[in-house]
C-alpha cells in the first residue's frame, strides 16, 4: 500500500509540475518585444522634450503592452500605456540626429495618467498616440521597428 501511495504522490506532483509549466511560457511575441525594447532604450533621447524630467521608464512586454513613464523633478508623473493589439502605425518626426517617434493606435486606446500635477492633481484620459523622443535613429532602424510592431500586433491577434 505504501508503494501505491508513493507512486500516486509522484504522479500528482508531475501533473502539477506540467500544469504550472504550461502557464509559465513566454508571451506570443517575445522576439519582437526584446528587439523593440532594446532599440527604443538604445535610441532614447533623454535630453529632448521637457527639461525637468529626472528619469523615465520604457517597457515593451512580450504580452503586448507598451508602457512609458516620465518622472519630473517637481514630483509630477506621466504614464502612458497601450496594448499593441491596437497598434495602427509608427510616425517619426525629425532627422537621424533627433526626433520623436509617434506610436499610433486605432482609436483612443492609449491610457494617459498624470499624478501630482500642480495644475490639476491626478488626471486620467485617453489618447491615440504615445510620443517617444529618440536620437541617432537611421532609416533602417525605423523600418525594422515598424516591422516588429506590425509583427507583434499580428501575433497578438492570433
Amino acid at each position: 500500500m505504501k508503494k501505491f501511495t508513493f507512486s500516486l504522490k509522484i504522479c500528482a506532483a508531475l501533473v502539477l509540475y506540467f500544469v504550472f509549466l504550461s502557464f509559465s511560457t513566454s508571451g506570443p511575441a517575445e522576439e519582437e518585444a526584446g528587439y523593440m525594447q532594446q532599440k527604443l532604450t538604445e535610441h532614447y533621447n533623454a535630453e529632448s522634450g521637457p527639461k525637468n524630467i529626472k528619469k523615465y521608464e520604457l517597457h515593451i512586454t512580450d504580452k503586448g503592452f507598451c508602457r512609458y513613464k516620465r518622472f519630473f523633478s517637481n514630483g509630477k508623473v506621466e504614464y502612458f500605456s497601450c496594448n499593441l493589439m491596437k497598434f495602427k502605425e509608427l510616425d517619426y518626426l525629425g532627422n537621424t540626429h533627433s526626433g520623436t517617434l509617434f506610436l499610433r493606435t486605432k482609436g483612443d486606446d492609449v491610457i494617459v495618467q498624470t499624478y501630482n500635477d500642480s495644475r490639476g492633481g491626478d488626471i486620467d484620459s485617453m489618447s491615440t498616440f504615445i510620443a517617444i523622443p529618440l536620437k541617432n535613429l537611421e532609416a533602417e532602424d525605423l523600418i525594422d521597428l515598424s516591422d516588429k510592431f506590425r509583427q507583434m500586433s499580428l501575433k497578438l491577434h492570433q
